[in-house]
């Protein structure tokens, strides 16, 4: 079973959500519904986000402009807008709008909205969209009950997915379907969706303000989730609700969705301040550290790309070849923020921290490019050895191009006495091998290949 809540939706609020109307003049057409449900988009025109999907000739707003049956695959992170461009395709085209979850619904049921969409068109020629949350939830058998509906167009088929529909669909869904990608909202975008709700009637009318930084913690807490946004608004619109001066500040927004703010500013000295007070705390070895600076990055609202991109710089300069699997870790710590996205990245960057600090280190491969590159701005790039040059083209031959190379696969040992670095720097030595970790072993074998190489082994 999942765990729920901890990197999940939204946690309950401690403040009181706020009726529908209560603090704005809206009618009854919106009483008791949640916030976010009142301010669902009711046409493409007025979703925030998800441009390359919305502009002039994209698939989905051709489709819909053209009223032509379709089936959907729209894989995203939570918050994004899947329920909502749904519920906008059904609108805009006029068709009825059925929705199943994909947790509660079986075969039966499928098969049944499947049916009678069928038998609606026939009597009335009026289309079905057919919405089915959380698709890759859905068992093989499933998936094939939706098959008969999307094929003969009796449903207009919106699947919505949080995972790889490559891995979680079957192949006969997935090739009749136009699959559409939408990415978190960004924090410009979530800020428009806070903005539109504190001042729409439908939303909250006026009837509350919202301070600056009020404004900014609720969106870096939203972390581009527009229904997660819209949830901590009416928390916090709540708590000031009958208030003579219903203002949302920090210390009401902090207490209606108990999550204290960060102070930080990713344009200024913060930014930086604790971006090194993390790679200084992993150097140095410090697991806690690291993991509480990582934590006040990501709670920030943080890009995870930064993050896990200084952790890749961090394992080559600070680790190295001390332990050579660093890297392979911070590597792929980089590729899950991509695959997974945010928040759940936060416990792969977390292992990431963890394993990087843990590890021995060391600074010998920053010093060893450091003092080869030092050598080729001082001009010590002498010309390549003769027989190291190209001599694959003819005439290469009578310059003496390769004519004396030693081929090291020749020798058993595999590796052979030659020169291979410019006269210039044929005795340099950039590399110094420390004496932490695997570079113990690196060490005496870098010192056995050197030697054999120049001709200095016994």
């Amino acid at each position: 079973m999942e765990q729920e809540g901890l990197f999940g939706d939204a946690p309950s609020p401690a403040a009181p959500a706020v009726p529908a109307g209560a603090l704005a003049g809206a009618g009854d057409e919106y009483a008791g519904q949640p916030l976010a449900v009142r301010m669902r988009p009711r046409t493409l025109d007025e979703i925030i986000g998800q441009q390359h999907l919305l502009d002039g000739g994209a698939p989905l707003r051709r489709l819909v402009e053209e009223d032509q049956p379709m089936a959907l695959v729209l894989w995203g992170p939570p918050g994004t807008g899947k329920t909502t461009l749904a519920y906008v395709v059904s609108r805009a085209t006029q068709r009825r709008f059925v929705e199943l979850s994909a947790v509660t619904a079986g075969v039966k049921d499928v098969r049944n909205v499947v049916d009678g969409a069928r038998r609606e068109l026939v009597r009335s020629g009026v289309g079905t969209v057919l919405f089915v949350d959380e698709v890759h939830r859905f068992s093989k058998t499933q998936q094939d009950a939706l098959l008969p509906g999307v094929e003969n167009r009796w449903v207009s088929l919106v699947a919505a997915t949080t995972e790889n529909p490559y891995f979680s669909l079957i192949s006969p869904l997935l090739s009749r379907s136009l699959l559409l990608t939408l990415e978190p909202l960004t924090e410009e975008s979530v800020s428009d969706v806070i903005h539109r709700a504190l001042t729409e009637e439908r939303g909250l009318g006026g009837a509350v303000t919202i301070t600056d930084d009020a404004h900014e913690h609720l969106v870096r807490l939203a972390g581009g989730d527009a229904r997660r946004a819209l949830t901590y608004l009416e928390a916090a619109a709540g708590a000031v609700a009958g208030q003579d001066d219903a203002a949302i500040t920090v210390d009401v927004a902090e207490k209606a969705v108990d999550r204290a703010a960060v102070r930080y500013d990713r344009d200024g000295d913060q930014h930086y301040d604790v971006t090194s007070a993390m790679i200084k705390s992993i150097r140095g070895s410090d697991v806690d550290a690291g993991l509480h600076y990582l934590a006040r990055m990501a709670e920030a609202g943080e890009d995870p790309k930064f993050l896990a991109r200084r952790l890749v710089i961090l394992a080559s300069e600070d680790i190295g070849m001390a332990d050579p699997t660093a890297l392979q870790t911070a590597v792929a710590a980089a590729q899950a923020v991509q695959l997974i996205g945010w928040p759940e990245a936060q416990i792969t960057l977390a292992q990431a921290v963890i394993a990087l600090a843990l590890a021995p280190k060391s600074n010998s491969v920053v010093k060893a490019i450091g003092a080869a590159v030092g050598d080729v701005r001082d001009g010590r790039a002498g010309a390549v050895p003769p027989h190291l040059r190209d001599s694959h083209y003819a005439g290469s031959k009578s310059l003496g191009h390769g004519t004396t190379y030693a081929y090291a696969h020749d020798d058993p040992r595999g590796v052979v006495r030659q020169q291979y670095a410019p006269d210039t720097v044929a005795d340099a030595r950039y590399y110094e091998p420390g004496t932490r970790g695997a570079e113990r072993d690196y060490a005496e074998r870098y010192e056995r290949l050197r030697a054999i190489i120049r001709g200095d082994a016994d």
